[in-house]
């Protein structure tokens, strides 16, 4: 997949991924980065892993996630803090870096904010498909904010959920949710609820996902609303002092992670003894471990995000552009005819906006940068 480098990087803004996406449409996207994750999963010891490096604040956290295999490297920066959209800014903001690991050279920089959506929603969809009953036809939505519509559009189009039954503490959020996927779906008989408490919603779902934002230690689920054969999909505990599972609803259930360390960590998994089983998806995957054993058991994916995810949907926002023609080039590494001659650089832009240069007393704007940058720029110089 590496390729010769040309010293300039692609670039993609969230206007660029939105065309993606638009290009692409939302539902065939999430099923090629679905496809994704799977192969990249299905390659787990091909990666370098490490659990994600976090600041963390009273307000919320600043995290770093790096992956790298034998050719790509990748990083995301990502925030989290719940109290922006107060501010009128995003609660969850990313960006990430891919690059090539023979040379280092960055080779695509990329909005992540639309992306981690997608790439979330893909990975719960993966995780549902293997651990949850394959005829789930109902899911529980708890937590209406900015994440919902991606995991709801994922779990219709890849799994054929029929009816959702939505719940936030905010009215508003719900009513939000109801009118983009009616506008999403169309005249797809899709059914939407909405429910006044999280018990009203959760009754009578095969699958329950909560994605809320609060960092606090919450119980958003408890075993009184848990019945047989229900797959939970937590995707809001995803940062130390974070949960919204009781911990005996992680008692009563076989539990699985995206990479253990990290989610010992960070999951609702925090809760629990450093001795308590778990298994990591990608062993079901690779048929090395169980997944779902029986229609009476209840599964739970504690989903905290993994740098793996966000390795895998810069790769396919990468084919997606290249394909596509979109995006732009930047300059982020100094071009160098020398590439040992970084200070060229700065003493052609000083003789690009010397007063002389103007006057036609120096070089013009391209031979001063040809001069800077070639093997006889000082010589050139002098004599200027």
């Amino acid at each position: 997949m590496s390729a010769r480098h040309d010293g300039r990087t692609l670039y993609l803004g969230a206007p660029e991924v939105a065309r993606i996406v638009a290009r692409k449409g939302l539902a065939p996207l999430l099923g090629e980065v679905e496809d994704r994750l799977r192969q990249d999963y299905l390659r787990w010891h091909e990666f370098d892993k490490t659990a994600r490096v976090a600041h963390h604040s009273a307000d919320g956290v600043i995290e770093l996630m790096p992956v790298s295999d034998a050719a790509l490297y990748a990083f995301k920066y990502v925030n989290g803090h719940p109290k922006n959209t107060r501010q009128g800014l995003p609660t969850v903001m990313a960006f990430g870096v891919l690059a090539d690991v023979a040379t280092g050279a960055p080779r695509l920089l990329s909005e992540l904010t639309l992306a981690t959506a997608i790439r979330t929603a893909a990975m719960s969809a993966l995780a549902a498909l293997t651990l949850a009953r394959a005829d789930s036809a109902t899911m529980a939505l708890i937590g209406n904010g900015a994440q919902a519509e991606f995991q709801a559009i994922a779990f219709v189009e890849r799994l054929g959920i029929d009816t959702l039954r939505l719940h936030d503490t905010d009215p508003m959020a719900t009513a939000k949710l109801i009118d983009n996927l009616r506008h999403h779906f169309g005249p797809r008989r899709v059914r939407l609820v909405a429910c006044r408490s999280t018990a009203e919603a959760v009754h009578g779902a095969d699958i329950v996902t909560t994605v809320t934002a609060d960092k606090t230690r919450a119980t958003i689920l408890t075993p009184d609303l848990i019945e047989p054969g229900m797959h939970l999909n937590a995707v809001g505990g995803d940062c130390p002092g974070k949960t919204e599972l009781h911990a005996d609803v992680l008692r009563g259930a076989s539990v699985f992670v995206e990479y253990e360390p990290q989610t010992r960590i960070e999951g609702d998994l925090q809760q629990m003894p450093p001795d308590f089983a778990v298994t990591e998806l990608w062993q079901v995957l690779a048929a090395q471990r169980p997944g779902r054993r029986h229609r009476q058991e209840v599964t739970v994916f504690d989903s905290v995000g993994f740098a793996l995810e966000d390795y895998a949907v810069l790769c396919v926002l990468e084919a997606a552009a290249l394909e596509l023609g979109i995006g732009d080039r930047a300059l982020l590494v100094p071009q160098m005819a020398d590439p040992k001659n970084l200070f060229g650089v700065l003493r052609a832009e000083a003789c690009v906006q010397a007063p002389g240069a103007a006057l036609g007393r120096g070089p013009s704007t391209r031979e001063a940068v040809a001069l800077s940058t070639g093997p006889r720029a000082d010589q050139a110089l002098v004599q200027a």
